[in-house]
């Protein structure tokens, strides 16, 4: 062999390793907390060989930064797998095109309520809005029971709400104007508004204000919650309009992003993530609810079979949630 065959050889050779090396990746972006989503990424890379790329949403721009991301990446997808933590992303990216159908055998005893009826997302472990409690400050108030009891004199000034703009709390205002009509909706949140609620930052910040006392109480999500239960044992909460309409159930959602890079690994992610294992771990790690039958949890994870949820189509609340932006940007910011 010639020199120049040599080199071209040692050439070839070194292309072949790095397009080896380049496929035996999956990049997933996710806007579940990185505290809990990458320790799951990690086993599925120890059990794989296949090395997790993984994108992560800050908790101020919760679930506003990934979803923008892959919107203005639509003719040049960098990501491979969308983990998102509700279905209205999901469905927004369903809706502009992003996705791709992937029927996962893994899901097929999920109930098809947490799935799209063309398979761009299938849902597993769920999380709930409630409403979290300082105790102390609630002895001579008594606990909501409904989200329209927060609307009361005696709780004026006394709740907190995440800015509506941002993470799941957008969510479930789209789910409320679903559920009750603009009509009511729009009153609830006028007295609300009308009632002092305060606006926080984030879920987080909400569940700070209450253990700190700086509120009485405030609407979160159950993962936020029990994380408030670790940090103050005087800190409650209830699942709101268990006689009414319900509580919002939101599942965690998975999407292949269409024309990805690496396709079959991303299907083997999905595949990995929709497990009851992964599940078990979850309910574990942050409270969430199994959607699979069976799955062994701690015993005071809440169980979606006594759970009252709110009777919403995922799809009709995701194109709410564009009708009502320009209202709830007014609502917040003034």
């Amino acid at each position: 062999m010639n020199k120049i065959h040599l080199i071209i050889a040692i050439f070839i050779a070194l292309l072949a390793g790095s397009c080896e090396t380049g496929s035996n990746v999956v990049v997933v972006y996710t806007t579940v907390d990185q505290i809990f989503s990458e320790p799951i990424l990690k086993e599925f890379e120890k059990e794989t060989g296949i090395k997790v790329k993984a994108v992560y949403d800050t908790e101020e721009t919760k679930s506003t930064g990934v979803l923008n991301r892959l919107i203005a990446e639509k003719d040049n997808p960098q990501c491979d797998l969308f983990w998102s933590g509700d279905p209205m992303r999901s469905i927004i990216l369903k809706n502009k095109g992003i996705t791709q159908p992937y029927r996962s055998a893994m899901a097929k005893d999920i109930d098809p309520a947490f799935k799209d009826p063309q398979y761009h997302w299938t849902g597993f472990s769920a999380r709930a809005r409630v409403l979290i409690y300082n105790k102390n400050l609630m002895k001579e108030t008594g606990i909501p029971l409904s989200i329209f009891d927060l609307t009361k004199e005696k709780y004026k000034g006394k709740v907190a709400i995440a800015n509506p703009l941002f993470g799941t709390t957008t969510f479930h205002i789209a789910a409320l104007f679903s559920a009750l009509g603009d009509v009511k909706a729009k009153q609830l949140l006028t007295d609300l508004k009308n009632n002092d609620v305060i606006i926080a930052t984030s879920n987080g910040d909400v569940k700070k204000r209450v253990v700190s006392g700086e509120v009485s109480c405030g609407l979160t999500d159950t993962d936020d919650a029990f994380e408030a239960m670790k940090e103050n044992d005087k800190t409650g909460f209830v699942f709101l309009d268990q006689g009414g309409i319900g509580s919002l159930i939101m599942p965690n959602t998975l999407s292949l992003i269409k024309n990805s890079g690496h396709p079959e690994n991303a299907k083997k992610l999905m595949d990995y993530l929709l497990r009851g294992e992964t599940e078990a771990k979850l309910a574990k790690s942050c409270a969430q609810m199994p959607l699979h039958k069976g799955v062994q949890v701690p015993a005071n994870i809440p169980s979606l079979d006594n759970i009252i949820p709110m009777k919403i189509d995922y799809d009709k609340t995701s194109k709410k949630l564009d009708d009502i932006q320009d209202y709830l940007k007014e609502w917040a910011e003034n």
